[in-house]
């Protein structure tokens, strides 16, 4: 009897996609309400994941992912910077 090790799941919010929480990255809206990149994926606070493609970041902003996953209005100049940082993975 082999044991296999169990891996989380998350759903990425642009695709729909489940995938293992590993290959994700983690979006985080902090105690103090900033929403950023969470690199360690353990920083405290609310988080949301993405693939790591333009794409999905592209759907999820146009279908509201962020906004459903966080329960607020997200001001474009976040979605701006979230997608500078999402082109330096991306690449």
């Amino acid at each position: 009897m082999s044991t296999e090790k169990k891996y989380p799941q998350r759903q990425c919010i642009g695709c729909g996609e489940m995938k293992n929480k590993r290959e994700l990255i983690r979006v985080l809206k902090g105690t103090d309400g900033q929403i950023s990149i969470d690199a360690t994926g353990r920083k405290n606070g609310r988080g949301a994941y993405l693939c790591p493609s333009m794409d999905c970041f592209k759907k999820a902003v146009k279908g509201k992912g962020l906004e459903r996953s966080f329960k607020m209005a997200i001001p474009k100049e976040v979605y701006e910077s979230l997608e500078k940082e999402m082109e330096q993975i991306d690449k």
